[in-house]
């Protein structure tokens, strides 16, 4: 596939709207698509010494709701997803972390949005004071591994984040 064409119909600060078509010349195959362009965000999951995971809660307009969620935040020009979770981290939680590792990077919803996510394992932690946007009102929260399970499995935590970022570490266990 080959992207022959794309617009730019949409833009704002957090993502751009382009009206875009591929095409398939040796098949006879098109692709006609509007796409969100989005710069890709981090995931950060903390864990503390006590094997407990910091979660975040903060009123979420899509969902039209609060949702207990892992900390997370879209990358600044040039910034690559490390960087933007120790700063996000701290921005949010006031945390810091000593230690990181990559724990997965996926296509939040391929069919029409180009965000990867990065989700981090964040140990080794130090508390610090939050500092979050303005239009961020965030309610940080521990929940131990049997919480966070029982959470998901209820239908508590609705955040697909979340829930990867929780079973891929539960599985590395």
């Amino acid at each position: 596939m080959k992207i022959v064409s794309s617009k730019e119909v949409y833009k704002c600060k957090l993502f751009r709207v382009t009206e875009d078509r591929a095409v398939d010349e040796k098949n006879d195959f098109e692709i006609d698509r509007s796409v969100v362009r989005h710069v890709g965000s981090a995931v950060m999951m903390a864990v503390d010494d006590k094997k407990r995971i910091l979660l975040v809660r903060q009123y979420r307009l899509p969902a039209e709701k609060n949702l207990w969620e892992l900390p997370a935040g879209r990358l600044d020009p040039g910034e690559k997803p490390l960087q933007a979770a120790r700063r996000e981290l701290a921005e949010e939680t006031g945390y810091r972390a000593r230690n990181w590792e990559k724990l997965a990077s996926f296509w939040v919803s391929p069919g029409y949005v180009q965000e990867r996510m990065t989700i981090f394992l964040a140990t080794g932690l130090t508390e610090g004071k939050a500092t979050p946007m303005d239009d961020e009102r965030i309610e940080a929260g521990w929940f131990t591994r049997k919480e966070l399970a029982a959470m998901i499995h209820s239908g508590r935590i609705e955040d697909a984040k979340t829930m990867i970022g929780f079973l891929l570490w539960e599985r590395r266990r």
